[in-house]
């Protein structure tokens, strides 16, 4: 899989926004170029995290991944509590494996999952794993939506 697989993949479904920071937009450096994707059918970005990242680049305490490596790159997955507990029953610690699902280095806390260069052996998952996040997302925003205007039947 390559980057634009999985950006392609995720921005045929209904919704999706995707940002990715580069100069002059407002973002902090560090993010240029890596890529964020949220559950926005408004096109407004939420105050919430989004479901879904692709990074390109190590980051400050975050270099386990390897990302210094030519054309490497990591999908950072919000799976949810159980995909995430499912694929880290054995081993919760990050690691620098290309083509394996993961706990993510620093967010596996929040029950994120990461593959590092995803290739054959995890492309079906990934792509499993993305559609499980985006259906969380999808449920947090219409709750929430649900929330603002009394419970009433909106979205």
């Amino acid at each position: 899989m390559k980057i634009q697989d999985i950006t392609d993949y995720l921005s045929a479904m209904d919704g999706i926004l995707v940002l990715k920071p580069q100069p002059g937009d407002g973002t902090p450096e560090i993010a240029w170029g890596d890529l964020f994707f949220y559950y926005a059918p408004d096109g407004v970005v939420p105050k919430s995290q989004p479901f879904a990242t692709i990074v390109t680049k190590n980051y400050p305490d975050d270099d386990t991944s390897r990302l210094d490596r030519p054309d490497a790159f990591r999908v950072n997955i919000a799976a949810g509590s159980a995909l995430f507990q499912t694929w880290t029953a054995d081993s919760l610690s990050g690691g620098d494996s290309d083509d394996v699902v993961i706990a993510h280095p620093v967010y596996s806390s929040q029950k994120w999952l990461a593959v590092v260069n995803p290739g054959p052996r995890t492309s079906k998952t990934v792509e499993e794993l993305l559609v499980a996040a985006y259906q969380l997302a999808r449920e947090r925003f219409h709750r929430q939506l649900r929330s603002r205007h009394g419970g009433r039947g909106v979205g």
